[in-house]
């Protein structure tokens, strides 16, 4: 089944790890075009850039793609997509898809996957994807968000905690999970969203647990709304943080066969 999507990349100039990263050049061109190059790799519809940084929007829209200024004071990349919808007047049921500005090497299936489970779920506001943790340095390490699932795939709960604790009866002989279960879901930053929801969201007021553990996706829960959470089989290439993310992943483009 197919849906109809956008795909909106909020890139901003600052960042406190790595200034510039959405400038920074990968074999010739600036981070946000590959990454629109990424986006466009998809089926969807539209694909825009949303940025508060007119230096970032020359470049884009001198590449042929749509960029949208919007304002430079939102508290979250979620509240920016809200203005994003708002200005583009989507409709309640308008699937947005939020891709980074700072993951070049995104894959499109993972995208399109996240699109299409929020299409067919109706009761989700908001889909996003996990993949199984099966090691227990993963599984501990408060840097990777971990989730709960229901049966129908909804997420419970998100933690930087090691969740679902397991009790030494749960565990095998030699003390390890069960070798069919993962030890954990670990979630990935890539969000669908329907438009209407992320009309709510700024009005939202954030949850005591989403400021206990600085997880957005908690005031979502929250408030009542269904998260819909697509299991990958394997987690997609990381985005660029750091210095040493930057060098690897222009590796990767001048890796590549001329031409792509």
């Amino acid at each position: 089944m197919s849906a109809d999507f956008w795909i909106c990349i909020p890139a901003r100039l600052q960042s406190s790890r790595l200034p510039r990263k959405a400038l920074a050049d990968l074999h010739g061109q600036p981070m946000v075009l590959r990454v629109a190059q990424a986006a466009q790799k998809t089926k969807a519809s539209r694909v825009l850039v949303a940025t508060d940084d007119e230096s970032i929007a020359s470049v884009v829209r001198a590449a042929g793609v749509e960029c949208l200024m919007t304002r430079a004071d939102h508290p979250s990349g979620t509240d920016r997509l809200a203005e994003v919808a708002l200005a583009c007047k989507a409709g309640p049921n308008q699937l947005i898809v939020n891709l980074q500005g700072d993951e070049p090497l995104m894959p499109a299936e993972p995208l399109t996957e996240v699109a299409l489970a929020l299409a067919n779920d109706p009761d989700a506001s908001v889909a996003t994807a996990v993949t199984a943790i099966t090691d227990p340095e993963t599984f501990s390490n408060p840097n990777v968000v971990k989730a709960v699932l229901d049966a129908n795939h909804h997420a419970l709960y998100f933690s930087r905690a090691g969740i679902p604790y397991r009790r030494a009866s749960s565990l095998s002989t030699d003390g390890s999970a069960a070798a069919h279960q993962p030890l954990g879901w670990r979630h990935l930053g890539l969000y669908a969203y329907k438009a209407g929801a992320l009309s709510q969201f700024a009005r939202l007021s954030p949850s005591p647990a989403e400021q206990l553990e600085q997880l957005e996706q908690l005031r979502w829960l929250h408030h009542g709304h269904q998260i819909r959470c697509v299991v990958l089989d394997q987690a997609p290439p990381p985005g660029v943080d750091t210095a040493e993310d930057l060098a690897a992943v222009r590796k990767v483009f001048e890796d590549q066969p001329a031409g792509l």
